[in-house]
């Protein structure tokens, strides 16, 4: 990785704050330019994000994104409620007003929270499984405010269909061809009503989502257990949606939990600045994470979720921060361990640039593993159909079923992966990190990292279109090369990239998205001097196809 800014890991300087009225006033006066790529709506992985500074998140985006998701709705026949969820970003409200604007224009039923707050994004995916179990007509589905973990300049907006988790290509395409055609139109074709109007519509409801979220979560995780143990608990909402949900979970099964920070403020100033001096609510950095890793020896396991909870981050008192793949390697043992009336055919759902010590502990449990693209709508249909007991990727997103072996949610729950670092405790009578150490006693010790390599944009899409021909690589770090992937081998669909695979180590690159780089994922068995040269390597071959 980069050398780490000087500021990184400390608190906020004061003149780095987001300035949230600029940014508020930006949003419904900014127009973006839909002859420019960069201010025309593009639904990534995880939606369209961007920020109204530099009119990528928009007013007119959010109508457009809107409209575009009612005509999907009609298209499709769905008459449900759609479930509305935001979370504690400046420009999550200013969307969130736009958004109801345009859904009560259209006649569509929709909840947003009764109390006012914010929604984390495993909640409405849990809504909309609820209401929809056991129907085939009138589907829910839902729309989540959210740019993830992203700086407070940024915006997003997501939409989970009906079948709870991200939506495929498959639809995100059609949802942004036809927002930019609004945009371009000059909205023309967007119905829209005031908001006043918009919030006391009669398609317009309030609805409680903590309380039948917070029901069922004992169901998922053994909180009495977790209660019986004692097992002390730290927990960190990084001022992100989930900051009112830890009462109401801590009151109703009466476990040993004190949440360290209360605080919701939308330039997030008590963060400290991650790894390039931003501030990024990164719950899987040990710089954005430093204030409760400090605080590891107060508890019996931390853990902070980001803005939207979708993510967990795991603080050990015996190793502190735990890395993302550690903790989904370990959670898996535990969980196939310790979940009789799941399937014995429940697979474990990877992506493919996540740790092979996962691949070391399914074969190990003799369970069946699928390792996918980059991105959660991968797993959504194997986790609503209980054919996967677990799925995760390496940014440590993950969800498993409920204890019966039913679906829980079919997005990721950050809320769920921390409380099941404390179930370990409270079951095993050792932390997720002390687990990890046993587990890799006997599978070997991954060093896995991921790097940033300069590329220009022909680069890129020279990367992209790589193919095993081209790269000729025969050995890798000294070692017989014994598979070259363009596509993931658990379900045969490209991953936009390379990955070249050894007996004791593999590499991946894929070209970034957003930024003029290559991303390099690589790991090692051997240690770290062999991981080095898996790195070089990589570098080395693809260069010479530049």
């Amino acid at each position: 990785m980069t050398a780490p800014n000087p500021a990184a890991g400390k608190p906020i300087d004061p003149s780095a704050l987001a300035n949230v009225p600029r940014l508020v006033t930006a949003y419904f006066a900014g127009k973006p330019d839909p002859s420019d790529p960069t201010q025309r709506v593009a639904f990534g992985t995880s939606g369209h994000r961007g920020s109204s500074l530099k009119n990528s998140f928009n007013e007119d985006h959010i109508l457009a994104a809107t409209q575009a998701i009612c005509d999907y709705r009609r298209e499709k026949g769905l008459t449900g409620p759609l479930f509305i969820g935001i979370d504690t970003h400046a420009l999550a409200e200013p969307a969130l007003a736009s958004a109801v604007e345009v859904f009560a224009a259209n006649g569509v039923e929709i909840m947003i929270d009764a109390q006012g707050g914010y929604t984390p994004t495993p909640v409405i995916s849990h809504a909309i499984l609820s209401y929809n179990k056991g129907r085939s007509t009138g589907l829910a589905d839902g729309v989540v405010i959210t740019p993830s973990h992203n700086p407070p300049e940024d915006g997003g907006y997501k939409y989970n269909p009906p079948r709870g988790g991200p939506a495929d290509t498959d639809v995100t395409a059609v949802v942004e061809k036809n927002a930019n055609r609004y945009i371009e139109a000059g909205l023309k074709g967007v119905a829209r009503m005031p908001y006043d109007r918009a919030r006391k519509a009669a398609t317009t409801h309030l609805h409680d989502y903590i309380t039948p979220y917070v029901a069922d979560l004992g169901n998922t995780v053994d909180l009495a257990l977790i209660k019986s143990a004692g097992v002390r608990i730290g927990i960190d909402p990084l001022g992100g949606a989930a900051v009112h949900y830890w009462q109401p979970i801590i009151a109703r099964y009466g476990i040993n939990a004190s949440v360290v920070n209360n605080a919701v403020d939308p330039t997030f100033r008590f963060m400290t600045a991650d790894w390039d001096g931003k501030i990024r609510m990164d719950c899987s950095s040990p710089y954005a994470m430093a204030s409760l890793i400090g605080m590891r020896d107060r508890f019996d396991v931390a853990f902070a979720n980001d803005t939207d909870a979708d993510r967990h981050g795991i603080v050990t008192r015996s190793n502190g921060l735990m890395n993302p793949n550690h903790f989904l390697a370990t959670a898996i043992a535990y969980l196939f361990a310790h979940r009789p009336q799941w399937s014995k055919d429940a697979a474990i759902g990877k992506t493919i640039v996540s740790s092979s010590i996962i691949d070391r502990v399914a074969k190990k449990l003799n369970r069946r593993l699928v390792e996918t693209p980059v991105g959660f709508k991968w797993f959504v249909e194997g986790l609503g159909s209980g054919g996967f007991g677990f799925a995760g990727e390496e940014s440590a997103g993950a969800s498993f079923l409920k204890r019966d072996g039913s679906a829980w949610t079919t997005d990721k729950d950050g809320i769920i992966l921390g409380l099941l670092a404390a179930e370990i405790i409270a079951k095993t009578g050792r932390d997720p990190s002390e687990l990890f150490n046993e587990l890799t006693a006997e599978l070997g010790v991954p060093y896995y990292e991921r790097i940033d390599v300069a590329a220009t944009p022909k680069q890129k899409n020279a990367l992209k279109a790589l193919g095993p021909e081209q790269l000729n690589m025969t050995e890798l770090a000294g070692d017989p090369v014994r598979a070259v992937r363009t596509k993931a081998p658990g379900n045969d669909q490209p991953f936009g990239g390379i990955k070249v695979e050894s007996e004791a180590g593999w590499f991946a690159a894929r070209p970034s998205g957003t930024e003029d780089v290559y991303k390099v994922y690589a790991e090692s068995f051997r240690g770290p001097d062999h991981l080095k040269k898996i790195q070089g390597d990589a570098q080395a071959a693809i260069a010479k196809v530049f």
